[in-house]
């Protein structure tokens, strides 16, 4: 498995975390509890946790193809939702 993640700059967190798991709910499973999402792709996981300050986006996959398609499909929907403050800035590492 692999993992990655990104701390995203923004502080208005918590709001898009909701408007992304209700988005994504009508086409995949969503677990959304105290302002925390899990959202399953199928091949992949992602979690999307906010603070104050960032949006934690963590992405388990089997392979790395998979990842970078997942991280792609993260970033662009969540700019789509932050338009205000888009393009958000995405450093991507892997866990080890």
């Amino acid at each position: 498995m692999i993992e990655t993640v990104a701390y995203v700059p923004t502080s208005n967190a918590v709001k898009y975390v909701t408007q992304l798991c209700r988005h994504w709910s009508h086409k995949l499973p969503v677990e959304h509890r105290d302002d925390r999402g899990v959202v399953k792709f199928g091949d992949a996981v992602a979690t999307l946790e906010p603070d104050d300050e960032e949006l934690v986006v963590t992405i388990l996959a089997n392979d790395g193809q998979t990842v970078e398609r997942l991280q792609n499909v993260v970033a662009t929907h969540l700019d789509r939702f932050a338009f205000r403050e888009a393009p958000l800035a995405f450093q991507w590492q892997v866990r080890s």
